[in-house]
């Protein structure tokens, strides 16, 4: 195998708890995280020069070790030795710098990549125990899926997929600062905790309505002080026929669930219309059965 092509799937939250601080300074999570069909493209191919050259589709993305791809790239390779060298075309659309773990997934399939490409022969645990050193959204991107993140976002836990749905994803036109939103919730307090057991039962029971009742994120009071624009995706999507509405991680992304397709495209074309986010879609649930 001289090349390889990846895709690197987005993910939502559909419950997103803040339950302690680290000595350290990282907080401690209980999430339940979703993947859905909205995914950046990773292409690695071998090559004789040695070293890791990353291109992108978007010009503002680094593409040197401050770039998350080029890191796990160069974890792996230098960690088993590898002499050739590598060429990693990134095609992004997962929306940057959007509580969509976009970096993380990316990271996550390149760990793969590399790992299938030179034949390193790392389990999926040993990958996701090397992708946390990177970021702590990467080892569940390994993962993907429907799953229960707690810790830091290392431990793991394979939840029952999500029912059949249509998620409509709007992304404001603004940047959030992830560590500028955690810092910040120290601050303010957390009023009330989303029901995550509830929703870990819904899907159990594959009972739609009994996880988009429980939907909650305890980010979102920060996020949305910063850009209220957030709120009003929110009431958009419900006045459209959402079965309820959430801001996605960090955010600025907000998402929506439907029931219905038809509903769900009606959403996506007014939020568009209306300006409040140039970048939407409609996408379904990414289930992985293990």
């Amino acid at each position: 195998m001289d090349s390889i092509n990846l895709r690197a799937y987005g993910k939502i939250n559909l419950g997103l708890d803040v339950v302690g601080v680290r000595e350290d300074g990282y907080h401690l999570v209980s999430m339940v995280m979703q993947s859905v069909r909205l995914f950046d493209k990773l292409t690695i191919t071998k090559s004789d020069e040695e070293g890791i050259r990353l291109t992108t589709n978007l010009d503002f993305l680094p593409v040197n070790d401050n770039n998350l791809v080029v890191k796990a790239a160069r974890l792996l390779m230098e960690e088993f030795d590898v002499k050739k060298g590598v060429d990693i075309y990134l095609e992004k659309h997962i929306p940057v710098a959007a509580g969509m773990a976009g970096g993380s997934s990316d990271c996550a399939a390149a760990l793969y990549g590399i790992n299938r490409l030179f034949n390193l022969k790392l389990s999926t645990k040993e990958l996701m125990d090397r992708g946390v050193t990177l970021g702590a959204d990467v080892p569940y991107c390994i993962m993907r899926g429907t799953a229960l993140s707690e810790g830091i976002g290392e431990k793991l836990t394979r939840l029952a997929p999500m029912p059949d749905c249509y998620i409509v994803i709007a992304k404001p036109p603004v940047s959030v600062s992830t560590k500028y939103v955690y810092e910040h919730i120290d601050n303010e307090g957390i009023d009330e905790h989303p029901d995550i057991a509830g929703i870990i039962k819904g899907l159990e029971d594959g009972d739609l309505h009994a996880i988009t009742d429980r939907l909650g994120n305890v980010l979102e009071k920060v996020t949305v002080n910063m850009h209220p624009e957030i709120d009003k995706i929110k009431q958009m999507m419900i006045d459209e026929g959402a079965l309820n509405s959430l801001m996605s991680g960090s955010g600025p992304t907000v998402f929506g669930i439907f029931d219905d397709k038809a509903k769900a495209d009606k959403a996506n074309k007014a939020i568009f219309t209306s300006g409040i986010a140039k970048r939407v879609y409609t996408v379904v649930p990414v289930n992985v059965n293990n």
